[in-house]
């Protein structure tokens, strides 16, 4: 089974299901594999657990 790995910023549900489901459809029509075949892990990161730069994104505008 593929998996696809989204790793980024803290979503609602709502966004969530539609990353899930836009991802999905998109990955199985260009690879030609079932729909029902994808598994979609999200990993959600808060800013202050994030740097760039040398920055935490929380600390930056």
């Amino acid at each position: 089974m593929p998996i696809i790995y989204m790793d980024g910023p803290a979503l609602t549900k709502e966004q969530k299901a539609e990353l899930v489901k836009n991802l999905t459809r998109v990955a199985s029509e260009v690879t030609k594999i079932p729909a029902r075949s994808f598994i979609v892990l999200i990993e959600e990161r808060d800013r202050d657990n994030v740097g760039v730069g040398g920055v935490l994104l929380s600390d930056k505008k």
